[in-house]
C-alpha cells in the first residue's frame, strides 16, 4: 500500500504542479489580451481622428481647385504683354491718323 501511496502523491503533486503552470500562462495571456484591447482603442481613436484630418484636407483642397479654376478662367480673359504691346501701337496709330 506504501507504493499505491506515494504514486497517488507523486500524481498529485504533478497536478498541483501542471495546475501553477496552468495559472501562471492563464495569467499572461490574460495581459496580452488586455494589451490588445488597449491597442485596439488607440487604433479606434487615431483612426477616427485621422478620417476628420482626411475628410479636413480634402475639403481644403477641393476649395484650393475651385479656386484655381476661377483663376485659369480668369486668366484666360486677360490679354498677354505681347498683345498689349501690339494693341497699345494700333491705338497710337489711330490716334495719329486722327490728328
Amino acid at each position: 500500500m506504501a507504493g499505491k501511496k506515494n504514486k497517488n502523491s507523486e500524481l498529485s503533486e504533478t497536478k498541483r504542479h501542471f495546475g501553477v503552470i496552468l495559472e501562471h500562462i492563464d495569467s499572461k495571456v490574460k495581459l496580452v489580451l488586455e494589451g490588445h484591447r488597449g491597442l485596439d482603442k488607440k487604433i479606434d481613436k487615431y483612426y477616427e481622428e485621422f478620417g476628420g484630418f482626411r475628410r479636413e484636407v480634402n475639403y481644403n483642397f477641393d476649395i484650393v481647385l475651385s479656386e484655381l479654376r476661377l483663376i485659369r478662367n480668369e486668366l484666360k480673359e486677360k490679354v498677354g504683354r505681347d498683345e498689349f504691346a501690339f494693341l497699345e501701337k494700333r491705338v497710337i496709330a489711330l490716334e495719329k491718323s486722327r490728328k
